[in-house]
């Protein structure tokens, strides 16, 4: 797997401190940037302590995200507020070969993993039987796994990324899609430090949100995103 920060809404933290100064004073829109840096960074803790998330919509946040199966980018699209752009299967064919994702479970299983394989160069092979009799690309993808590796190019505003990092940083995520917000919350944590210095799971700032399904491990978890 393979996560990058594209590209984001330049100075974000000072995009977002505009907006929040202009909700809370009567300061000129001319003046709105005019802020030094550690009054910008009170404001900010301030608007995220109050849970004044929707001034973070006026910063975006653009991942390229590489080597994720279908079904973590199933699980992905979920999350509705945000853009998406991902591989076709229709245009891309994968006469060589397609990549596949294999969970640990089961690659740690030398049994199943044999079979896991197995069943994997049968799709392969059937795939490529049906591309050569000329069944178009768009039907021969029916016979491809969830598996299968895919690339995406994904856009979020930050009070979306906030929402995201409290789902699927917990623990009790799927382990493919929050490894892959792990390493999108470390990209946000360097771009805009303040913004994300609280973001995570949502034992990161009170109780667990899980009750009865909770981890038991809260203490672990916030040491574990205080390191990373």
């Amino acid at each position: 797997m393979q996560v990058q920060l594209l590209t984001h809404t330049p100075e974000p933290e000072r995009v977002v401190a505009a907006a929040a100064r202009l909700c809370y004073s009567a300061a000129n829109i001319d003046a709105l940037l005019d802020t030094e840096q550690n009054k910008q960074i009170a404001l900010l803790d301030k608007i995220l302590d109050l849970g004044h998330f929707s001034v973070l919509e006026h910063a975006s946040f653009t991942f390229g995200i590489e080597g994720i199966s279908r079904a973590c980018s199933h699980q992905l699209v979920r999350h509705r507020i945000a853009s998406y752009s991902q591989q076709s299967q229709r245009y891309v064919t994968h006469a060589e070969r397609f990549e596949a994702v294999v969970p640990e479970s089961i690659a740690g299983d030398a049994k199943f993993k044999r079979r896991f394989d197995q069943f994997l160069d049968q799709a392969h092979e059937l795939y490529g039987d049906l591309l050569e009799a000329g069944i178009p690309a768009e039907d021969a993808r029916f016979v491809l796994p969830n598996a299968a590796a895919t690339k995406l190019v994904m856009t979020m505003n930050g009070r979306e990324l906030h929402h995201f990092f409290a789902l699927r940083c917990c623990r009790r995520a799927q382990w493919e899609i929050r490894e892959m917000a792990k390493q999108m919350l470390k990209l946000a944590r360097q771009a805009a430090p303040a913004l994300f210095a609280n973001a995570g799971p949502g034992c990161l700032r009170g109780k667990c949100p899980e009750g009865k399904m909770t981890c038991g491990e809260p203490e672990a978890v916030r040491r574990e995103y205080a390191e990373l």
